[in-house]
């Protein structure tokens, strides 16, 4: 990679590693050190994997000691360089979501499914090519599993309303929680005296609003202080956080079904009016950017979102 990678000490023995995707500030990884020995939380892509090495080396740390990598589900930002990652850490295990773990032993799906979202040559500018993981160095973690992480426990909840396959990562010694993308995105560009700015991800193809509300509430129920972002990097303030989610995630289902018989101008309409609540939502929250340089951040995830949105309420529509 030609940039140096981005990386932060949060404490706790947790570095923020910038995945270097999109932009900086928008994908984030964590290297985790307990003594002599460390685990990677979230890959990014193919193209983040020397980055999170050059980290690990800055660190002075084997790269035998790696024991485990572990992506909280299996969409490309966060468990794409998993595979590729895995061939430079000769005794680490891949810690997955049993329902991903089939995608991680064959990733014929999720290369075949990138490829017709974004076409093969932007597929591999964006993400590379997603290497297939031995099954005999996986380990799936199902709800309530724990692993001894030299010392230092980590406990995975099972966490569906993102996606199925999704879990999240409770680290009592990092006074946190890694939540993927259940506990939504939260942009350090949008922080201001009051604090983080936080919205939900309904990103296709598995959202289901009921399951969020319940997995937001069953992170909060651990006690702990913060949330170590995907999107992007830690937060705190989480009581204030966990009620904007929940307003939010009841915000984007009722526009959704506002707008359900649209047509093919559905997906337009919702865009606008997405985009419309949350630069309403950031200014009173005492942002201070530009409309223009806030609708530049927000909108390759307002598009996502409501692609997320169509998906759902297609499905609740051929369900009625």
């Amino acid at each position: 990679m030609k940039n140096k990678p981005h990386h932060e000490d949060l404490g706790h023995g947790i570095t923020m590693i910038d995945a270097q995707l999109y932009r900086q500030g928008q994908v984030s990884t964590y290297l985790v050190v307990q003594d002599d020995r460390a685990a990677f939380v979230e890959t990014g892509t193919a193209h983040s994997v020397s980055g999170l090495l050059e980290v690990l080396d800055l660190k002075g740390i084997p790269r035998e000691n790696v024991d485990y990598v572990i992506p909280t589900h299996v969409h490309l930002d966060h468990a794409g360089g998993a595979g590729a990652l895995m061939q430079h850490l000769p005794n680490a295990r891949l810690v997955i979501h049993p329902r991903g773990a089939r995608h991680m032993i064959d990733p014929s799906k999720l290369n075949a499914g990138a490829a017709a979202v974004y076409g093969e040559t932007q597929m591999e500018r964006l993400f590379g090519r997603i290497i297939p993981v031995s099954e005999d160095r996986i380990i799936e973690a199902h709800d309530g599993f724990e692993l001894d992480f030299n010392g230092r426990p980590l406990r995975f909840l099972d966490t569906p309303g993102h996606a199925r396959h999704h879990f999240c990562v409770v680290d009592e010694t990092g006074d946190g929680i890694f939540s993927g993308d259940t506990f939504g995105l939260s942009y350090r560009e949008f922080d201001t005296e009051n604090g983080p700015f936080v919205f939900p991800t309904t990103t296709p193809v598995q959202f289901d609003p009921d399951a969020l509300h319940a997995s937001v509430d069953r992170l909060m129920g651990q006690g702990l202080s913060y949330m170590y972002l995907t999107h992007y990097s830690r937060v705190g303030d989480l009581p204030r956080l966990q009620a904007d989610m929940h307003q939010l995630i009841d915000a984007f289902v009722a526009m959704a079904r506002e707008h359900a018989h649209a047509g093919t101008a559905r997906h337009a309409k919702l865009c606008r009016e997405m985009m419309t609540l949350l630069l309403q939502r950031a200014r009173a929250h005492g942002c201070t950017l530009p409309k223009a340089d806030m609708t530049r951040l927000l909108g390759p995830d307002v598009g996502l979102n409501v692609q997320g949105l169509g998906v759902w309420l297609d499905k609740e529509m051929g369900a009625e």
